[in-house]
């Protein structure tokens, strides 16, 4: 059997102050309600605010006056930080720059401490360079070993080009090791013009950027983990 159905629209105005050296300003309120007869159907009820800094508004309610939007229906996936326990990380460390790439593996070494994770889950292996990371990083993913990567390396604009061919080879090695063989690789290359900037970002003013990589490594792991394993 067919439902018929009515609505009924109507322009309600409004005052608001928009601040105190201004004068308050007539707003208009469009509401809408729409209602079905003889039908399961919730009513939709629909109101817009129309001017300066308006808003919308929307809910269902079904015919006893019940709110339906009290879950929301889309799923959101998140990782934990909260604690590692149990999770394996393997840290690639750039040997060139070592004044700077030792301290990011010291910062990243305390962050896993403090976040629960064992020493025994945890394996550095040291490259000469950042062009050796993405390599080294890719064949750790694919041994399945472990729930993310860690890529620490530091960079230092000198007076060639060579600045930019290593930044761009250390950017996309990371990129391409994540991506063939599925384990998260995070990307802990300092790419700076000087070295003061570098040291800043190594426990000075701008904080360890080694610590910073491991809460990314911690929170990817978890979120693969617990929501984006493959089924077997």
């Amino acid at each position: 059997m067919a439902a018929s159905a009515f609505g009924q629209c109507s322009l309600l105005p409004r005052t608001v102050s928009l601040n105190p050296q201004q004068s308050h300003r007539q707003l208009y309120s469009l509401s809408f309600h729409r209602q079905t007869v003889n039908s399961s159907l919730p009513a939709l009820s629909f109101t817009q605010s129309i001017g300066f800094g308006s808003a919308i508004e929307r809910h269902c309610v079904d015919q006893n006056g019940s709110d339906l939007f009290k879950t929301d229906a889309v799923r959101q996936l998140n990782g934990s930080v909260i604690s590692a326990k149990g999770h394996r990380f393997a840290i690639v460390v750039a040997r060139f720059n070592d004044l700077i790439t030792k301290k990011l593996l010291e910062g990243a070494l305390e962050t896993f401490k403090n976040y629960s994770v064992r020493e025994e889950d945890i394996d550095v292996v040291w490259v000469p360079g950042c062009f050796e990371i993405g390599v080294t990083a890719q064949l750790l993913g694919k041994s399945q070993k472990y729930h993310a990567i860690l890529c620490i390396g530091a960079v230092i604009r000198g007076d060639t080009s060579h600045y930019d061919a290593v930044v761009n080879a250390a950017t996309s090695g990371v990129l391409s090791a994540g991506l063939n063989s599925g384990t998260p690789c995070i990307f802990g290359v300092l790419t700076c013009d000087t070295l003061e900037q570098a040291f800043n970002r190594v426990g000075g003013k701008a904080g360890n950027k080694g610590s910073e990589t491991a809460l990314t490594a911690i929170e990817m792991a978890s979120l693969f983990e617990h929501h984006l394993k493959p089924s077997e």
